[in-house]
C-alpha cells in the first residue's frame, strides 16, 4: 500500500463532520468510465481524466481515507489523500472493497430508492448489490451531495447576482428591439431575436449550455421549444412573446441565472392571456411565500412540498393538466444543479431546501396550439430567509406596442 499527500481541495474535514452529523460511517465514491460526475466534482478530480477501469474512494466518518484502483491505472486518485490499495483481477477487486470497508456498517453512496431522485441516482444497482453483500447498509447521499456540490460560496453568490443584473437588462433589450421592428414594420423572427441575445451575452462575457429559449404564441406553449435555425416563426403585432434566457460569468465556479418573462406586442393584453399570467404569478408567489416562512423560521421544507404549494394554486384554477413539468430546479455551476428540485411531478424530490442553496422557481400554464406562460425567479435560501435574487420580478404581461 502507497500513501499520497493531502489534496488541498478536498474538503475532508467538513465532509467527516457531515457525516457524523449524519450518523454514517462514511461515504463511498465510486466511478466506472466517468459514469459518476458527482464523485469528481465532489472530490475535485479533473473531470478530463475519465479513465477505464473501476475505482472506490472511501472517506470514514473517523480515520484516513482509502483507495481501491486498477493497476494499470493505479494513479487515478493520486491528488486525494489516503491509502491506496491496487487491484488487478475480478476476484480482487471484491477482496479489495471488502478490505476497504471492513467494519462499517452504514455508508453513503449515489444511489436513491426506487430511483427517486435519479439525478444522484449514479451507482448501479449491481455494485450496490456488492457492497450490500458485504453486510453494508447503503444509503442515499443525496444531502451530503447538496452540501458539497450546490451551496455557494459569498463569491459564488454575488457572481450569480451580477448574471441575474444582466439578464434582465438584455431581456429589457431583447423586448425593445421587438418592439422597435414591430413598429417600424420591419421583419424580425424568432431567429432573429435569438441570435440578437445570443450577441449581447457574448458581448457581456456571458456563457451559457444551452440556447435560450424564444417562442411565440403557440412555440410558447412548448416548454423546451428549440428555434430552428432557419423557418423560424415571425414576430408580429398581436403575437405573445416568451422570452426564456440563462447564463453565467465565464470565470471559473460561477453560478448561472435563470429567468423567464412574457410580453404582448399590443396595446392591451388580452384577457385571456392576462388571467393565465395571473394564476401562474400566484402560483410562483405562493412557493415563494411558503419558502419564505419555512426559512424563517428555520423550518425544514422539502422541494416536493414547494411543487405542491405552487400545483394547487394551478390546479384550483382548472388548468392542473397543463402544468406538465416541475415547479423548479437546483441552480449551480450548472444550469441545472445537483441539488434539491421543486418536484413533485416528474420525480417526488424528499431533499430539504439547504441553507446557501439557490434554486428556481418557474410555474407555467400551457395551452398547446395557442400559447404558454412562464413566470420564473431565482431565490436563495440565505440560512434565515428567502431572497429573490435580481431585479424586480414579472408582475403583468408587458405590453411592447
Amino acid at each position: 500500500m502507497a500513501m499520497n499527500p493531502a489534496s488541498p481541495s478536498l474538503p475532508l474535514g467538513d465532509i467527516r463532520r457531515a457525516l457524523g452529523d449524519d450518523g454514517l460511517d462514511g461515504w463511498l465514491f465510486y466511478d466506472f468510465r466517468g459514469l459518476d460526475p458527482i464523485a469528481r466534482k465532489v472530490l475535485r478530480l479533473d473531470p478530463s481524466r475519465a479513465g477505464t477501469r473501476r475505482w472506490f474512494y472511501f472517506v470514514p466518518a473517523r480515520g484516513e481515507p482509502r483507495k481501491l484502483v486498477h493497476a494499470i491505472e493505479s494513479g487515478m486518485l493520486d491528488p486525494l489523500p489516503g491509502s491506496r490499495t491496487v487491484y488487478l483481477s475480478w476476484q480482487s477487486l471484491q477482496a479489495g472493497l471488502g478490505a476497504l470497508l471492513e467494519g462499517q456498517k452504514l455508508i453513503a453512496m449515489q444511489y436513491s430508492p426506487r430511483n427517486e431522485v435519479p439525478y444522484v441516482s449514479r451507482v448501479d444497482a449491481g455494485t450496490v448489490e456488492l457492497v450490500r453483500s458485504l453486510g453494508i447498509e447503503v444509503v442515499s447521499s443525496a444531502d451530503l451531495v447538496q452540501l458539497f456540490d450546490a451551496t455557494l460560496t459569498a463569491a459564488q453568490l454575488e457572481s450569480h447576482r451580477r448574471a441575474a443584473r444582466s439578464l434582465r437588462t438584455l431581456v429589457d433589450e431583447a423586448f425593445a428591439k421587438t418592439a422597435s421592428e414591430v413598429r417600424a414594420g420591419r421583419a424580425i423572427t424568432e431567429r432573429d431575436l435569438l441570435g440578437f441575445l445570443e450577441a449581447r451575452l457574448r458581448e457581456q462575457d456571458l456563457s451559457y449550455d444551452h440556447p435560450a429559449i424564444v417562442g411565440v404564441n403557440a412555440h410558447a406553449a412548448d416548454p423546451h421549444y428549440e428555434t430552428p435555425a432557419s423557418g423560424s416563426a415571425p414576430i408580429r403585432r398581436g403575437d405573445l412573446l416568451l422570452l426564456d434566457v440563462w447564463a453565467k460569468e465565464s470565470g471559473p465556479g460561477s453560478i448561472y441565472a435563470d429567468i423567464t418573462w412574457t410580453a404582448f406586442l399590443g396595446e392591451v393584453v388580452p384577457d385571456e392571456i392576462a388571467a393565465v399570467f395571473a394564476v401562474v404569478r400566484e402560483a410562483r408567489d405562493a412557493a415563494i411565500a411558503r419558502a419564505r416562512d419555512a426559512f424563517r423560521s428555520g423550518s425544514p421544507v422539502r422541494g416536493f412540498e414547494l411543487d405542491r404549494t405552487a400545483r394547487e394554486v394551478i390546479e384550483r384554477a382548472g388548468h392542473g393538466k397543463r402544468f406538465i413539468h416541475r415547479t423548479g430546479h437546483s441552480i449551480h455551476v450548472e444550469g441545472h444543479g445537483n441539488g434539491a428540485n421543486l418536484d413533485d411531478l416528474e420525480t417526488h424530490d424528499t431533499r430539504a431546501i439547504l441553507p446557501r442553496t439557490l434554486f428556481s422557481v418557474e410555474p407555467g400554464i400551457y395551452l398547446p396550439g395557442r400559447f404558454g406562460i412562464r413566470s420564473e425567479v431565482n431565490v436563495y435560501h440565505t440560512g434565515s430567509d428567502a431572497e429573490v435574487t435580481g431585479p424586480p420580478h414579472q408582475e403583468r404581461v408587458l405590453t411592447l406596442l
